[in-house]
Order: structure tokens, then C-alpha cells, then sequence
């Protein structure tokens, strides 16, 4: 396997900077890691959150155990923060993009 196909890879199936970190480009491999870190924790800490209320309210008896009735409380408590977890998304699709990119233009470049 070439370098430019296992940079790409790295960056593309394993984590976005992995392929960076590879080719000894550190800085950016280091942002792009943190970035992608960050987000996914934005997104994780809203679901939990979202996960944590639903099962209080489960347990209190607010929310039956039906699975619709789940499923709407789940979708109303995701709607609450959506331009927040959008933002966070598309960051993180962007952060993921350009690293699987960069990383082949980054070991096209380099000998």
C-alpha cells in the first residue's frame, strides 16, 4: 500500500488527522483531532442528556412505556438543541472532509 492511500484511510476510516499524524504533519493532525474530539463530545453530552431526562421521566411515570410515546419524547428532547447539534454535525463532516483531503494533497506533495 502506497503512502497516499494509507494516509487517506487513516484519516478517512479511522479518525479525521490520524492520516496527518502519519505523514509527521503534527500541528494540523493535532487540530483536527481536537476539533472532531470536541464536537463529538457536543454531540454525545446532548444525547446523554437527552437519554438521562427520558429515562426520569419514564421512571417517574410521565412517559409511558410505549415505544411511539418514547420515541416522540427522544425527537422533542433532540429538537430542543437543534441548531446546536447542527452546527456540531457539520463541523465535524467539514473537519472529517477536508482531513481526508488534505492528507492525500499533504502525501502527494511530500516525497
Amino acid at each position: 500500500m502506497n503512502k497516499t492511500t494509507k494516509a487517506v484511510l487513516l484519516s478517512a476510516l479511522v479518525f479525521p488527522g490520524c492520516g496527518h499524524l502519519w505523514l509527521k504533519s503534527k500541528v494540523v493532525g493535532t487540530l483536527l483531532i481536537s476539533i472532531s474530539v470536541i464536537c463529538l463530545y457536543i454531540l454525545l453530552a446532548r444525547a446523554v442528556a437527552v437519554a438521562n431526562e427520558i429515562s426520569a421521566k419514564i421512571l417517574s411515570g410521565e412517559i409511558p412505556l410505549d415505544v411511539s410515546r418514547i420515541s416522540a419524547a427522544i425527537t422533542a428532547g433532540l429538537a430542543e438543541s437543534n441548531q446546536q447539534l447542527s452546527l456540531a454535525t457539520w463541523v465535524l463532516v467539514l473537519c472529517w472532509m477536508f482531513a481526508i483531503f488534505d492528507s492525500y494533497r499533504l502525501a502527494k506533495k511530500s516525497p
